[in-house]
């Protein structure tokens, strides 16, 4: 099963999820803001993608900002934390299918690559 994390007032995500529908494809919808990711949850997607936790930041939110995140040293353990303890931070809609991969599909070339290979 695939599993989508989203944020039903992002319009990428809607995208995603509409993409998935259009397609036949039924997936697991987390709304990760009302059931936060654990930081164990972090760490592996983050593995999965092949990414740090800054690069997963939505730097332009107001919390981004009031955190001072794009002054803040790049300690992995410590984003991560944040990120969990403040899930509006995390880019989506993050996409995990059962083979492993991740993928950020805020674009249609990642949501297109998942929906063609049947993952």
């Amino acid at each position: 099963m695939t599993t989508v994390w989203h944020n039903p007032r992002c319009s990428k995500s809607r995208c995603a999820l509409d993409a998935f529908a259009g397609a036949g494809r039924d997936v697991t919808v987390r709304r990760y803001l009302d059931d936060p990711p654990t930081v164990a949850e972090l760490t592996e997607v983050l593995d999965r993608l092949g990414l740090q936790p800054w690069d997963v930041t939505r730097m332009g939110e107001a919390r981004a900002r009031e955190l001072g995140l794009a002054e803040r040293p790049r300690d992995r353990d410590e984003w991560i934390a944040l990120l969990a303890a403040d899930p509006v931070l995390i880019q989506r809609p993050i996409v995990l299918t059962d083979d492993g991969r991740a993928v950020i599909a805020r674009d249609g070339e990642a949501l297109e690559a998942l929906l063609k290979d049947g993952s």
